[in-house]
């Protein structure tokens, strides 16, 4: 487990890259869900996820340490985030990718550096791969989610919820290996019980629902257009945050993820990821049993590839 403390210490340690990311507001977004609907902007952040935090965190306390070099293992937006992170340090980063990475994630790594590396479709064959290239090199392996620094540096979301919006009721936040929720958990429980936190998860993908009810890790086979939130099986760190503190966790399906990506390309003017788009989905389509309550929806990023991005909106049309 992670403490509240830990999160301070992250919030201080990445002061320096992460942004303090803005809240949007939508009058007929909040109008629809009949609540008051915040969205904390993650796909404002640099390198247009959240993931910066915790491989900021993460990275920063490796170099510290003396780490030569650093390797990840990510669909996107994780290996973003430490290649960004790694070079602001100048130690050379490898992210080992799957061969069905988007364009935009892939040129974004380079673009910081990155040395990217193909390596099959599924996070069980990436995995092993970035451990083995840091093994050989003397480097520090920085996992995606499962990681007390990772989380913590997640978890400074939930911080700056606190100080951006007044009276929150409750924080809706996707779930993928559930770094971003464990340490969101850790930051809200432990200072205000009283907000509730809900989970969003695609139907297709739901490997944490299951797990939660089967109070065990349970591993799925995950297809959904959400690609950032494909992991077959929540953390060994992350489960057990989830199961002392989270309220909730709601299931949406492509359809219903479909439509709120376009709903919030055409009414706010923000281009955000379909794993974004699960929260506000689960808000649009009343998934949360909630009414006339403040409402915070975490946007968790907004790397998209340009031409996939009418795949989605015409879906949603039909």
């Amino acid at each position: 487990m992670i403490s509240f403390k830990d999160i301070k210490d992250a919030k201080e340690r990445i002061s320096d890259i992460a942004y303090v990311t803005p809240i949007l507001q939508s009058e007929q977004l909040s109008k629809l869900c009949g609540n008051q609907i915040f969205l904390k902007s993650e796909h404002l952040q640099k390198t247009g996820s959240f993931k910066l935090r915790g491989a900021s965190n993460k990275v920063i306390h490796a170099v510290e340490n003396g780490a030569k070099s650093v390797t990840a293992a990510s669909s996107g937006n994780h290996g973003q985030a430490v290649a960004y992170v790694a070079n602001k340090y100048e130690v050379p980063a490898t992210i080992v990718v799957p061969e069905t990475i988007s364009n935009c994630k892939m040129n974004a790594i380079r673009a910081y550096n990155g040395n990217v590396e193909m390596c099959g479709t599924t996070s069980e064959e990436r995995l092993p791969r970035a451990q083995a290239i840091a093994a050989n090199e003397n480097g520090v392996y920085i996992p995606p989610y499962d990681d007390p620094f990772i989380m913590a540096g997640q978890g400074t979301v939930g911080l700056e919820i606190l100080d951006q919006v007044e009276n929150v009721d409750a924080i809706i936040v996707p779930v993928g290996g559930g770094g971003l929720l464990a340490g969101i958990l850790t930051a809200i429980k432990e200072t205000n019980p009283r907000i509730k936190v809900i989970g969003v998860e695609p139907e297709s993908a739901n490997d944490t629902y299951l797990s939660l009810q089967n109070k065990k890790i349970t591993a799925v086979a995950a297809h959904t257009i959400a690609d950032g939130l494909r992991t077959s099986q929540p953390g060994e760190l992350t489960f057990p945050v989830l199961m002392k503190y989270l309220d909730d966790l709601v299931l949406v399906s492509e359809d219903e993820i479909r439509q709120a990506f376009s709903f919030v390309l055409e009414r706010t003017k923000q281009l955000i990821e379909p794993s974004s788009a699960t929260t506000i989905a689960a808000a649009m389509f009343n998934k949360l049993d909630i009414q006339g309550k403040n409402i915070v929806t975490v946007i968790s990023g907004g790397n998209v590839d340009v031409d996939k991005v009418h795949q989605f909106i015409e879906h949603a049309a039909h």
